[in-house]
């Protein structure tokens, strides 16, 4: 049997596990209270470590065996008000990525650290840029390579309806590869931009497309720089007088290819009718596959379970695009939506475009999923409104290389929450031979974790429940990260304080 993600092909290789499964709990500490922004970093030499951010004071918490807490390291090199605190993690190290301002000077620094925390050498400075007074600070973005091989910084100014790029290119030793400079045309009214990828050869990919009017897409193009290239190059793809919305991007580094993602509509703000899916084939140069994909009745049916089944996707974004080692890939989308009290209307272009989201400055805080490095609060900022999540089924499209749909399949879910949507939604754990899809049960005062597993032939099995008998914690799951083979770390609330959950299958 294949394995479902290129870079976890190796799993294969190991014994069979029997799937009973164990839940251990960090210490809850006062000091890890509400207000705390979080980062699950990784495991390196064996601890697991955790970035900790409480009204700007630093430190990573170092976590070994069943979780005990082997020790709490300060951060103090990092300035008060830091930026965009960013992480890239090996086997033994892992470089903290930083920016902050002084006066007139926005600093972006690079710390290389052990799996104890201990630094590496002093931080050092990767780019400087001066901002104005009013300026925004918050520049520098930070992206890798799926190998790691590869670092890009890159931030962007806006200036006379221009986008001022500049990327720099480091190696895994943060030695500068390449620099570049390049400005393109930007109309705040119409552009909107993907997330920012670099691949394993260290060429710069995002999409950009252009709405036609106020909210639907009719122009897309992909947009790439070569490794030691100094200007970008646009790849336009013909929409056939369909539009489509949010893009999403993915790179697939095995077969040199870049995948184009999205729901399509026949109409101008009109019923999601199908997926739109578009290959680059990177090494060839060319357009390798263009389909549009109808969403069949039967699979409307199953998603939309109540209502007309043409309105079934309409509140369907997708999340993943997880690789397949042939050229395929999966398409995961959730079905998600919000009311606030005074405001019955859920409106999907607003959402998609009248939100930060859709600026690339702020573009690692996209969707509802997830913002900044981890953050997490309990409640949201609008304290006049009540307004309620709600995170229903999700849908499984299996792509083959070819572009055709092999097989769909529906998880049922039913998920919903006032002011915060933190334990909401789910999180994917790869055994490098099917999917598992956690996501917390409905009922709380039970405090079960669903595992709902997809084969690589679309059979989708309803494992047993994980149950834990320590009682009183909440898993925040959609915030989970994979250490292991078998082993996730999970984070929890646990009488308004946060801990961490080691889970091993």
């Amino acid at each position: 049997m294949k394995g479902f993600i290129i870079n976890l092909y190796f799993l294969l290789l190991l014994p069979a596990f029997s799937f009973a499964q164990q839940i251990v709990y960090s210490d809850v500490l006062k000091e890890n209270s509400r207000d705390m922004d979080f980062e699950i970093i990784g495991k390196i030499n064996g601890n697991i470590l955790v970035f900790k951010n409480q009204t700007s004071r630093y430190a990573v918490s170092v976590y070994q065996g069943e979780m005990d807490l082997k020790e709490k390291v300060d951060l103090d090199f990092i300035p008060s008000k830091a930026y965009n605190v960013d992480f890239v993690v090996y086997q033994d190290f892992f470089y903290l990525i930083y920016q902050y301002q002084k006066k007139g000077v926005v600093y972006c620094m690079a710390a290389k650290l052990d799996g104890n925390v201990k630094k590496m050498g002093e931080p050092i400075i990767l780019d400087t840029t001066q901002v104005s007074i009013f300026g925004d600070n918050k520049i520098y973005s930070v992206i890798n390579s799926e190998d790691k091989q590869k670092i890009m910084v890159f931030k962007i100014q806006k200036k006379d309806a221009k986008f001022n790029f500049v990327t720099l290119l480091y190696d895994k030793q943060l030695q500068l590869l390449h620099k570049t400079r390049q400005s393109i045309d930007y109309d705040d009214r119409k552009d909107v931009y993907s997330d920012f990828f670099v691949d394993n050869d260290g060429n710069f990919i995002f999409a950009k497309s252009i709405k036609s009017n106020r909210d639907d897409i009719g122009k897309l193009g992909l947009v790439t720089k070569g490794a030691q290239q100094d200007t970008f190059s646009v790849k336009n793809f013909p929409l056939n007088k369909l539009y489509v919305d949010e893009i999403k991007l993915k790179v697939d580094n095995v077969n040199k290819r870049y995948i184009i993602n999205s729901f399509y509509y026949n109409d101008r703000r009109g019923n999601i009718t199908g997926v739109y899916s578009a290959v680059w084939d990177a090494k060839g140069d060319s357009n390798y596959i263009t389909t549009f994909t109808p969403l069949a009745d039967d699979l409307r049916a199953e998603a939309k379970e109540k209502g007309n089944a043409k309105y079934a996707f309409n509140d369907f974004f997708i999340r993943d695009i997880l690789l397949k080692n042939d050229g395929g890939y999966l398409i995961v989308a959730e079905d998600y939506s919000t009311q606030t009290s005074g405001n019955n209307s859920w409106n999907r272009w607003d959402y998609l475009y009248n939100s930060p989201y859709s600026n690339p400055y702020y573009y690692n805080y996209y969707s509802p999923y997830g913002g900044g490095y981890g953050r997490y609060g309990y409640y949201n900022n609008n304290f006049n409104n009540n307004t309620r999540y709600y995170y229903y089924n999700i849908m499984v499209l299996s792509i083959s290389n070819t572009g055709q749909t092999e097989w769909s399949n529906i998880i049922h879910k039913e998920q919903s929450s006032d002011n915060t949507d933190n334990f909401l939604s789910y999180t994917t754990f790869n055994t490098g031979a099917d999917i598992h899809f956690l996501f917390n049960n409905a009922d709380k005062r039970n405090q079960l974790l669903v595992d709902n597993v997809i084969t690589p032939d679309g059979a989708l099995i309803r494992n047993p429940s994980l149950k834990s008998n320590d009682k009183g914690y909440e898993f925040m799951i959609r915030f989970a990260k994979q250490t292991g083979a078998r082993q996730i770390i999970v984070p929890c609330s646990y009488r308004q304080q946060i801990c961490f959950a080691k889970i091993e299958f």
